[in-house]
C-alpha cells in the first residue's frame, strides 16, 4: 500500500519560512516523481512544484518561483519543499502525491493527507 506522510506545516509570520515533508513508502516503481499541491478554502487545488526522482527535474509554479525550493533525499523516499518569504496567499493545505512522472500527478490516487500551512501576522 502506497503511503505518503506530510509534516512540518504550521503558522509563520509573512516573511518567514517553512520546511514540509513528504515521506512515501510501499511503492514498487523504481523511478517516480512526487509533487506538492496545495488547496485553500474556496479555491481550486494549485500544483505547487514537482521533482523527478529519475534525473532531479523540478518544475514550479510561477506562484511560488524563487521562493519555493524542492529537493529530494532518494534514499528516504522522502522530498522536501523549502518556503521561503512566506505570503498570506501562500496559506492552505499542503498535499504531497506520488505517480511515474510529474505530468501524470496531477490525476494520480496517491495522495497525502495533508498539512496545514497558515501565513498570518
Amino acid at each position: 500500500e502506497v503511503r505518503l506522510v506530510e509534516s512540518g506545516g504550521g503558522s509563520v509570520q509573512p516573511g518567514g519560512s517553512l520546511r514540509l515533508s513528504c515521506a512515501a513508502s510501499g511503492f514498487t516503481f523504481d523511478d517516480y516523481a512526487i509533487g506538492w499541491f496545495r488547496q485553500a478554502p474556496g479555491k481550486w487545488r494549485e500544483g505547487v512544484s514537482c521533482i523527478s526522482s529519475t534525473d532531479g527535474s523540478t518544475y514550479y509554479a510561477d506562484s511560488v518561483k524563487g521562493r519555493f525550493t524542492i529537493s529530494s533525499d532518494n534514499s528516504e523516499n522522502t522530498v522536501y519543499l523549502r518556503m521561503d518569504s512566506l505570503k498570506p496567499e501562500d496559506t492552505a493545505v499542503y498535499y504531497c502525491a506520488l505517480d511515474r512522472d510529474c505530468g501524470i500527478i496531477p490525476s494520480t490516487k496517491f495522495w497525502g493527507q495533508g498539512t496545514q500551512v497558515t501565513v498570518s501576522s
